[in-house]
Order: structure tokens, then C-alpha cells, then sequence
């Protein structure tokens, strides 16, 4: 027991969780991959189903790695571009039952907008259900998606990555015919 709550206290450590980042973005370094790690700010959650069943949440939480929303004008309108980060589903237990929780991540900028007017609300809303339907091929409720009032975030947050490519790419293997790995 008591190593076990010396494990439990060690991951709830904010210090060792900045260590770990730091250690998991200096390997993806040396491997030619730049690492953010996107961690969600608490916005508010919709309320949905799947399949018609399972009840099921979805986060709609903020990052500032995120690219900020953009506004084309068009002929009638302006056409917005929303870039978003999708974590992948998770099951949580709630109350008993296990709920299936997925993550939509936009810039704070489109959720302060969403806060002061009801239509870019229902903008990001639509794109944050497309994107889950779209990214992990569910199909939800969208006529009775309802944003929960009072809650801002379900379940335990997870902090997703961002990988991008750095320039010059990956530096070379050794070329060294003793290896006893098989070659990428």
C-alpha cells in the first residue's frame, strides 16, 4: 500500500509531470519530431448520445497551441476556419455507469466568442460533433446534444499530443552492421 501511494503521489506531482514532458519531448527530439503537449482548459460540455444508447460527453475545452479561428468574408457572410485537436475517446465510470468522454480542443479565442454569441456557439458545437463523428466514426445524437449547465469538464484530463516534423527531418541510423535490431 504505501508504495503504491508513493506511485499515486508521484503521478499527481506537478513537478514530475513537467519532468516527464520534458524527458518524452527531448526523445522525440533526437527523433526529428517536435512534441507540444496540448493540455485542456475547462470550457463546457455537450450532453449526446451514440448509437442511440450510450450516453456519451464531449469536452469542449481550450489551448492556446491551437490555431485561432478565422473569418473569410463571403458573399452573404463570412465562412470561419475553427482548427481543433480531437483526443481519442476514452471510457470513464461515472455514477456506476461507464460514459464514453472524447476531448475537442479549440484555441480560447473561439470559446470566448461562443460565450458571447449563440450562433458561433452552435458553430463550434456542429464542428466539435462532426469532427468526433468524422475522426472516430460514431454516429451521435445531434438533435438532442444539450450543453450541461454548471459543468465545465467530465472526467480526469488527459493531455494529448501534437507532433510536427522537424526541418531536416529524422537525423540518419547508424550504419553499423553489428546492430542486432532489424533496420527501419
Amino acid at each position: 500500500r504505501a508504495l503504491f501511494a508513493e506511485y499515486a503521489a508521484e503521478l499527481t506531482d506537478p513537478e514530475q509531470r513537467r519532468l516527464y514532458e520534458e524527458e518524452v519531448a527531448a526523445l522525440e527530439r533526437e527523433r526529428g519530431v517536435e512534441v507540444r503537449f496540448v493540455h485542456p482548459a475547462a470550457g463546457y460540455v455537450l450532453r449526446t448520445s451514440q448509437a442511440g444508447s450510450r450516453r456519451c460527453y464531449l469536452n469542449i475545452c481550450s489551448n492556446p497551441h491551437i490555431a485561432p479561428p478565422e473569418a473569410r468574408p463571403e458573399p452573404g457572410g463570412h465562412r470561419w476556419a475553427l482548427p481543433y485537436s480531437l483526443a481519442p475517446g476514452r471510457e470513464e465510470l461515472g455514477r456506476g455507469q461507464r460514459r464514453l468522454v472524447y476531448d475537442v480542443v479549440f484555441h480560447p479565442a473561439a470559446l470566448r466568442l461562443a460565450s458571447r454569441s449563440a450562433r458561433f456557439r452552435r458553430l463550434l458545437n456542429d464542428t466539435a460533433l462532426e469532427a468526433v463523428e468524422r475522426h472516430c466514426a460514431v454516429q451521435l445524437d445531434r438533435a438532442n446534444a444539450s450543453v450541461l449547465r454548471g459543468t465545465k469538464y467530465k472526467g480526469v484530463p488527459q493531455a494529448p499530443v501534437i507532433r510536427t516534423p522537424l526541418p531536416g527531418g529524422a537525423p540518419p541510423p547508424p550504419t553499423d552492421g553489428d546492430s542486432p535490431l532489424p533496420p527501419f
